[in-house]
């Protein structure tokens, strides 16, 4: 069955290779890399105003020029400042779903003292593009829209309508796609979605091994726990102040271990990982035993926090002045729970540990729930095909997302989400949000043929299977 599966693929691939067309060489090669240069010296940090509408505008711009019709170009927002870009290429004939494409143009705070370049304004050297946003996640904007205006150069005829969605707020409330989502779910609604947000080439010693498949997140949920007393002078101090009972149940919820808990995408990724990873056999083997909780496994940061839900204390607060006893301590436990759990499950664990110290307990935000994206065949096949092609040996590994993305509220939403950048870097030096952020040059050009490959494959008319 799966071999059939491939040949058609393969089949797929030759299809979508043939139907280029006579308009290819209206398209620059550098088209993407010039794009970003344009989104990375627009300021969509913080210190910029956290302002997209410019970003849009210029993207809007190339595609009029193109020859996208204002029908087909969406620049829509809760604001002024936080525009979000939906652009759809449509079927003539459409045979099928929609197929969701994803990125998002805000970026966060860089400061210019840190850096050796201008985080905004890019700068190539040395084989490497630098710049704020170079590799989260304007690479993967500029991607999707030069992806889109070769299309319409060549003439491509999909079966399918393809719809790009860039979004103004992923790193910081994600409410932009939220918004999307709830009053104008008619523009971005798909059979699935591929993200450019996630999904690297883990390149070790200068190879690429891994193409990092992510089709699941943990979710996101912080918790305030808070101690009262009356107080009193500092002088008179009696045992159990607020302060130190607040302590002692955030030194038991650092002692306590949720379990192992591995769902499709986990499993995969830890069979799959031992041949990245031969040395870590002996625990991963363990891991997946489904018999023990080796104590080895808190020592691998990644790999716990990928096999269980976690918590940690990230904000303390207590007392109200020097000579007083403290009438209030406060801290905030920030917790990233498997999909497959809920968060009724982590409150109560939470309160249970809190209870034996009389701290409270209470939700800050409610979290949202976000299903793992299933390992459809129809869907893995091309994405491992087309890598094979362009990576000699490369493996394919689905992974959890230990942080979050706009992926989680798709996901929410229904609609399955796979992303994969395909952006090969050293995993012991990845820089996004770091100091002198930066996209290997080679890496870049290479993403963006895979890209322009994997939309073909999964748009091309009268050649899908399932």
């Amino acid at each position: 069955m799966m071999n059939k599966f491939l040949l058609a693929v393969t089949g797929l691939l030759l299809l979508a290779s043939a139907q280029m067309g006579c308009g290819a060489e209206k398209t620059d090669p550098n088209l993407a890399r010039d794009i970003m240069a344009e989104l990375v010296a627009v300021n969509t940090a913080p210190s910029g105003g956290s302002n997209t509408s410019e970003a849009v505008a210029l993207l809007v711009r190339r595609l009029k020029a193109a020859g996208f019709e204002d029908s087909e170009v969406a620049s829509l927002g809760q604001t002024d400042a936080l525009q979000n870009l939906v652009v759809r290429y449509p079927s003539e004939n459409p045979e099928r779903q929609p197929l969701l494409l994803m990125a998002h143009l805000d970026v966060v705070e860089a400061l210019p003292k840190d850096w050796t370049y201008e985080p905004f304004a890019m700068t190539e050297d040395d084989g490497w593009y630098y710049g704020r946003g170079t590799n989260d996640n304007k690479a993967g904007a500029a991607i999707l829209i030069a992806t889109l205006i070769r299309l319409r150069n060549e003439g491509f005829k999909p079966d399918r309508d393809l719809i790009v969605m860039l979004t103004a707020d992923e790193e910081t409330t994600g409410n932009a796609t939220k918004w999307l989502l709830k009053e104008h779910r008619d523009l971005i609604d798909a059979e699935f979605a591929l993200n450019t947000d996630g999904g690297p080439i883990l390149l070790i010693d200068g190879k690429p091994l891994a193409l990092m498949l992510q089709t699941s997140e943990k979710i996101y949920v912080s918790f305030t726990l808070e101690a009262t007393d009356p107080g009193g002078h500092s002088s008179r101090p009696h045992r159990d102040s607020a302060i130190s009972r607040l302590s002692r149940a955030l030194v038991d919820l650092e002692a306590f271990e949720f379990p192992i808990d591995l769902n499709e995408t986990t499993r995969t990724f830890f069979e799959r990982w031992v041949s990245i990873a031969p040395e870590d056999e002996t625990l991963i083997r363990a891991v997946l035993s489904n018999e023990q909780d080796p104590d080895a496994l808190l020592d691998e940061h990644y790999y716990n926090a990928i096999a269980r839900t976690t918590c940690v204390a990230t904000q303390l607060h207590g007392g109200h002045a020097e000579n007083a006893l403290p009438q209030t301590a406060r801290a905030v436990v920030n917790c990233r729970y498997l999909p497959q759990s809920d968060v009724a499950t982590v409150r109560n664990q939470l309160r249970k540990i809190a209870a034996e110290y009389d701290v409270s307990v209470t939700d800050i935000d409610p979290s949202v729930p976000s299903p793992p994206s299933p390992l459809s065949p129809h869907i893995v096949g091309p994405i491992t095909e087309i890598a094979q092609s362009m990576w000699e040996d490369i493996d394919v590994i689905p992974e959890m997302s230990t942080g979050a993305t706009d992926g989680a509220f798709v996901r929410n939403a229904g609609i399955p989400v796979y992303a994969v950048a395909a952006i090969a870097d050293d995993p012991n030096d990845m820089r996004a949000h770091g100091q002198d952020e930066r996209i290997g040059v080679k890496a870049f050009h290479d993403s963006n043929e895979y890209w322009y490959r994997l939309i073909k494959a999964f748009s091309t008319p009268a050649t899908h299977t399932r």
